[in-house]
């Protein structure tokens, strides 16, 4: 497969007197090597179910890894630039060249689409275990932050994970982002037919907000924070074991602390949690 970054706009971050800095892949080997991370994440550590392409090279990629931009995460700690995460980003006129976007498998997103919006999809966030700390997710955020800001990008959105099949099991965190984080209807993405699991479960009035939002994964909390919203419906994703709802982020209506993050330049941080494989498409 070849493949190249698609933009070098994006400013290099870095944690202050660390090591370890974020920026836009450049090279096709550099995203080999983001592949390979999101392999040792997804598959090994996580259990998704490679076909027998991905199992021999030991690397999870698709047809959308040839039009996306991907932010890397590079600890030159050992002397050499060691990739230990990744994000893929993928802006509306990249997934226009193949036809729809990575979340069209599993969600209608034409409200999206129609709404005459720059758009922006986040998928496939993963961090090795060993650097899942606030820094780490900190600093993917403020790489995500000035690819926004250079791209004007208007809405955000992505396929956001929870890890595991068993609905009676995470009844309880879909029923709340049901009840409380729906997106408005002139935007809403649903889970389409023939997948679509209905999110409303449990009633409203059983749930304790605080408590089911302490026990959501850190990612969907990080962007519940910013002002995220969930579409209707879930999607059972057998390969990759996970429940997944869609994620929409209105970049105006982000609170003013973090529309500051987001306007800033390198060396600012926004507060979030560890980075686990929440967002995948």
């Amino acid at each position: 497969m070849s493949i190249i970054a698609k933009s070098t706009k994006v400013m290099t971050s870095s944690l202050d007197d660390e090591p370890i800095t974020v920026r836009l892949a450049q090279t096709a080997s550099e995203i080999e090597q983001a592949q390979s991370i999101r392999y040792k994440v997804f598959y090994e550590e996580y259990g998704a179910k490679p076909n027998n392409e991905m199992l021999l090279a030991k690397r999870d990629f698709d047809k959308y890894d040839e039009i996306a931009d991907h932010l890397i995460v590079i600890d030159k700690s050992t002397g050499k630039d060691e990739i230990i995460g990744t994000y893929r980003l993928l802006r509306r006129e990249a997934a226009d060249k193949i036809g729809q976007f990575y979340t069209e498998d599993e969600f209608d997103i034409s409200a999206l689409l129609n709404a005459e919006k720059k758009l922006l999809e986040l998928g496939r966030s993963c961090v090795m275990p060993e650097y899942r700390t606030k820094q780490i997710l900190q600093l993917l955020w403020q790489g995500i932050a000035d690819y926004i800001t250079e791209y004007d990008i208007d809405l955000m959105f992505g396929c956001a994970s929870i890890h595991s099949t068993d609905i009676k099991s995470i009844s309880k965190p879909l029923s709340y982002l049901h009840h409380f984080h729906m997106t408005p209807r002139t935007l809403r993405p649903r889970a389409i037919k023939g997948r679509y699991i209905n999110m409303n479960i449990i009633p409203q009035e059983d749930i304790s907000p605080r408590r089911v939002f302490s026990e959501l994964p850190p990612l969907i909390k990080g962007y519940l924070r910013v002002g995220a919203t969930i579409g209707d419906g879930a999607v059972i994703d057998e390969q990759f074991n996970t429940t997944d709802v869609c994620i929409v982020v209105q970049t105006h209506m982000v609170t003013d602390r973090y529309r500051k993050h987001y306007e800033r330049k390198i060396n600012k941080t926004l507060p979030g949690g560890n980075a686990l494989k929440d967002i995948k498409s």
